[in-house]
């Protein structure tokens, strides 16, 4: 792995650390991390949707993530996105996150 590589599984293990308080299952299998991107100065962008618009975490979950990819020590500066297009759907479940949550 290089070094992009070897960041990029630290924020997605980040990620995988913020749950969604109302599903058993991380924010990261449950598909709501849509895109990360690096700068040259190992600055993140993060576009990451909600399982619902009307989410009651709608502000904390961002905050959570932002938070967790901060504690990175490579990582200078973090901004999270929130979108709702493309609107979340079951599909974007991991495998795993499927069989967490019984729907094999």
């Amino acid at each position: 792995m290089n070094e992009t590589e070897i960041l990029r599984q630290k924020v997605i293990d980040a990620c995988k650390s913020v749950f969604d308080p109302e599903i058993p299952v991380n924010i990261y299998d449950l598909g709501l991390i849509y895109d990360i991107e690096f700068t040259e100065d190992n600055d993140v962008a993060i576009l990451m949707t909600l399982t619902a618009p009307n989410c009651p975490e709608a502000g904390a979950i961002p905050n959570e993530v932002g938070d967790a990819v901060k504690a990175i020590d490579e990582i200078n500066n973090v901004k999270v996105f929130l979108t709702f297009e493309p609107p979340w759907d079951r599909e974007k479940l991991s495998e795993e996150a499927k069989l967490v949550l019984g729907l094999f």
